[in-house]
């Protein structure tokens, strides 16, 4: 991961036998690593993973974020963390919130505190688009995550632990992705059920998100927050390059059934404020920690001085055509091994 180096390292995956966590583990036994630390509450993806892996270098703790005892065991000794655990169902978050700002908020902050308190170099949180303007609990919890985040990156000072913070949208083939559920219902011969075709959504791979935390990893200042420039499509261009990928091109029954709990329209990955103060990377956006003291009299005179811009949104992002979606996700491999 180019400036840190793994050689003899340890590192804990929270929510590690998540979609993220698997593929990411597959990406650092790649090194030379000396123990990947995956914390989580599910005993059975854990014995699945273990299983199927089968690397002495694995370790499984079982464990919440929400406890901090439990976490004291995984985080002594590491000396990086990925930060995955969370909860990230947009319905069930609705119904339940404090249950999503008991894991998401004070979860996150029994991570970064443990962090700092036991030296862990660095600290990447993974965070998701519907922190941008949230409209449901689950969006505001991760803004909520993210907020502590910076502020333990603050209160961290010059401190040796490192906090940085990624942000990105849908998943393509994770838990959470549309896509299983149009694929099974397409080759069950029944109608695919839409909220609105006319919704955009950022098209990012499981490899993608590992990319944009290895890039976090590598590069960023503590109380950095990095965005992908992930491309989009509307719902209705997703479902036409299905049916492309099935050969059931024209013999599908779309139903639209209305907007769920929580939903958006158009996600966001960077909203106007701090596309203002971004910095482009490549195929990344920096938005660097606003470091500025709470005593605001200094600024009561003068401001900050910044050219208003658009949010990063899904809808103003480069559209995927048809045919670039057919490519996309046909090349997925957890696509062909569904």
């Amino acid at each position: 991961m180019n400036r840190e180096n793994l050689s003899g390292a340890v590192v804990l995956i929270t929510g590690g036998t998540g979609s993220f966590g698997s593929t990411m583990v597959k990406e650092l036994l790649k090194s030379d690593i000396s123990e990947i630390r995956i914390l989580s509450r599910d005993e059975t993806k854990q014995d699945f993973m273990r299983n199927s892996i089968k690397d002495t270098r694995l370790n499984f703790f079982l464990g919440d974020v929400r406890d901090k005892g439990t976490l004291q065991s995984a985080i002594r000794q590491s000396d990086y963390i990925f930060h995955a655990a969370a909860l990230k169902q947009v319905p069930s978050g609705e119904f339940f919130p404090l249950e999503t700002v008991k894991t998401n908020v004070l979860g996150s902050e029994n991570v970064l505190s443990l962090a700092i308190e036991y030296g862990v170099k660095t600290v990447v949180c993974l965070s998701t688009d519907k922190a941008v303007y949230p409209i449901n609990a689950m969006g505001m919890s991760k803004a909520m995550m993210e907020k502590v985040a910076f502020a333990k990156a603050r209160e961290a000072g010059t401190s040796e632990t490192k906090i940085a913070v990624t942000r990105y949208g849908n998943v393509m083939m994770s838990r959470g992705s549309v896509i299983p559920l149009f694929v099974n219902q397409i080759r069950r011969n029944e109608a695919i059920t839409v909220t609105n075709k006319n919704m955009t959504r950022f098209l990012m791979s499981l490899s993608d998100s590992v990319d944009l935390v290895k890039h976090a990893f590598a590069n960023a200042d503590s109380g950095d927050l990095f965005v992908q420039k992930a491309p989009a499509c509307t719902v209705e261009t997703l479902i036409a390059a299905l049916e492309i990928i099935e050969n059931k091109h024209g013999q599908v029954e779309i139903k639209e059934i209305g907007i769920r709990h929580g939903e958006k329209m158009h996600e966001s990955l960077l909203g106007a404020e701090e596309r203002m103060r971004s910095q482009s990377e490549d195929n990344f956006f920096r938005v660097p920690l606003d470091t500025r003291r709470l005593d605001y009299q200094i600024y009561f005179q003068e401001g900050q001085k910044t050219l208003a811009q658009e949010p990063f949104t899904s809808e103003n992002a480069k559209q995927l055509s048809v045919d670039e979606v057919v490519k996309l996700v046909s090349n997925q491999p957890e696509y062909q091994n569904l």
